[in-house]
């Protein structure tokens, strides 16, 4: 990846608002978005020397790969929160670049094609674009991949799923996403990368790539800011 250049111009960082010549200054994302040894397939902190978590090993989801930056926890709730809920595209470059840095330095197999997590309908009314599709094109214009933001559809609106279980997260995702058969070509026989802002349960991630693989992908990564550590890790 071509490092972008520094901003022509003095801004603050959005973590410590100290000026500097980016939205994250290298200060921040050395303190707070240090590497971390996490599962493969869905990024779980796990112990130094462990490939894959112990709810993979047992249950493995149906995407193969899962990079992410960071936990969703201080800071990044309150950026991620400022991209998602208030209009704060000023920080969806700073993000993106530490996203496909992660996935360079991941080493996973380079898919041919990257997608967003799409919005329900009345979601991207509320907020006036889908923040995953705002990550998912900068990220692939930094990894030089194909885009192709409108291949996967999310056909049923789901309620907010904070305060949802892992359990009632998986029944309220069932059958919300689809694949328009007619233009399901580019994905068949190909590893595509799925791009979301936060990965909770995984829930959400797994019905998508579910959707994908009966579409004819080969296999699906997810790629995502930040992954919400389990309760044992919090």
């Amino acid at each position: 990846m071509t490092p972008r250049p520094a901003l022509p111009w003095p801004t603050l960082c959005c973590v410590c608002h100290a000026w500097a010549q980016a939205r994250i200054c290298p200060d921040c994302c050395h303190r707070f978005a240090p590497p971390r040894p996490r599962c493969r397939r869905c990024a779980a902190r796990v112990p130094e020397g462990v490939v894959t978590c112990a709810d993979c090993s047992a249950t493995p989801p149906p995407f193969v790969r899962s990079t992410v930056v960071a936990d969703y926890a201080f800071p990044w709730h309150a950026v991620i929160g400022r991209l998602k809920y208030h209009q704060g595209l000023d920080v969806a470059d700073a993000l993106a670049d530490l996203l496909a840095a992660a996935v360079q330095a991941d080493g996973a197999a380079q898919p041919a094609l990257v997608l967003p997590m799409p919005l329900g309908h009345q979601r991207l009314r509320e907020r006036g674009y889908n923040q995953a599709a705002e990550l998912s094109r900068r990220v692939a214009r930094r990894l030089a991949l194909p885009h192709a933001p409108g291949l996967l559809h999310r056909v049923a609106e789901t309620a907010h799923q904070a305060l949802l279980s892992r359990a009632d997260r998986q029944r309220a995702v069932l059958g919300c996403f689809a694949v328009d058969a007619a233009r399901s070509h580019p994905l068949r026989g190909h590893v595509v990368a799925l791009v979301d802002d936060v990965v909770t349960t995984g829930a959400t991630a797994a019905e998508a790539a579910r959707t994908l693989l009966a579409a004819g992908a080969h296999a699906v990564q997810v790629w995502a800011f930040a992954r919400t550590p389990p309760p044992m890790d919090a």
